[in-house]
């Protein structure tokens, strides 16, 4: 297919116009920032150096961290740039590389949360055939699935958006290469291009959502004929964390990703972008890390040993 793109960059409106609002946001997003490489990069870490916590969970919750480290990487290195600086011009090859990495990234999350599903439901509601259920080769075969659709699914949302013609017209309301706010200063027709990332994206969010809920039914099933109250705590201190981590990361991205351009408020999405693309990969770790004691013990003796 034939490129017909004039345009070389594109001019972002950002957050706010307002200048003396610059800095203070730019303090507030690197210190989210900071919060982020620290946590998901100490998760990580503490994971991969505690041989204690190397079963299937803490693999799959290790490969988040790094996925919500590095999607958040893709953005808000390059919004606290343009705070302090001015600089507001990405080139249209960054925009491409910006789309694909962030699609990537987000989508290897979307199936993480599913494999964490699938694990969460053997633990509570088969504990007898874990060990043998969710062997490490099993873990290694859904973390690299889930990276193949990443990938995969990048390919095709990038490609969705390099399809359309970009003009004179160049001013992108937001702050990064999200892929709404990218397609709506196309010159070309976009309604085919619109309909291919609703019925992907929609694909890939309820694909992944009736997998996460039918294990969770199973779950929730199995913990009410739990007779033990000690066992009922238990199921649902394990099924906690990653229910909450789930109920924000597609909250938001359903109220992103599944409407048509022409319902977008575009302020509003920016708010939104900034919950998904910085607050939500600082959260993960947060909320994994208070609510479990293997993680608070490693996390301990780590300290204890330093000192």
């Amino acid at each position: 297919m034939e490129n017909k793109t004039e345009v070389t960059l594109f001019i972002f409106l950002g957050l706010t116009n307002d200048p003396h609002l610059h800095l203070p946001l730019s303090i507030i997003f690197l210190l989210i920032y900071t919060i982020t490489l620290v946590g998901n990069l100490g998760m990580f870490l503490l994971i991969l150096f505690d041989s204690r916590l190397h079963t299937p969970m803490y693999i799959f919750l290790s490969n988040l961290s790094l996925v919500d480290f590095c999607y958040s990487s893709t953005v808000t290195p390059k919004v606290i740039a343009g705070f302090l600086s001015g600089d507001k011009i990405m080139s249209y090859n960054a925009c491409a590389s910006q789309i694909f990495f962030f699609a990537t990234f987000a989508n290897v999350e979307n199936y993480l949360l599913v494999s964490m599903a699938y694990d969460r439901y053997v633990a509570v509601c088969k504990p007898l055939h874990y060990a043998t259920t969710m062997t490490t080769n099993v873990c290694a075969y859904l973390v690299i699935g889930c990276f193949i659709c990443g990938f995969l699914n990048a390919s095709i949302y990038t490609a969705n958006v390099l399809t359309l013609s970009f003009c004179v017209f160049n001013v992108v309301h937001h702050f990064f290469c999200d892929i709404p706010a990218v397609m709506l200063v196309s010159c070309s027709d976009r309604h085919v291009n619109e309909l291919v990332l609703i019925y992907v994206a929609s694909f890939n969010i309820f694909f992944a959502l009736i997998l996460i809920l039918i294990s969770y039914t199973f779950i929730v099933a199995n913990i009410l004929k739990m007779n033990s109250v000690a066992a009922y705590r238990k199921a649902l201190s394990t099924c906690a964390s990653h229910f909450t981590a789930v109920s924000i990361f597609y909250g938001t991205i359903i109220f992103m990703y599944l409407q048509p351009s022409s319902s977008h408020s575009m302020d509003t999405d920016k708010i939104a972008s900034v919950f998904y693309t910085m607050v939500i990969p600082m959260l993960n770790p947060l909320v994994y890390s208070l609510r479990n004691k293997e993680v608070k013990r490693a996390f301990t003796k780590i300290v204890l040993r330093s000192k």
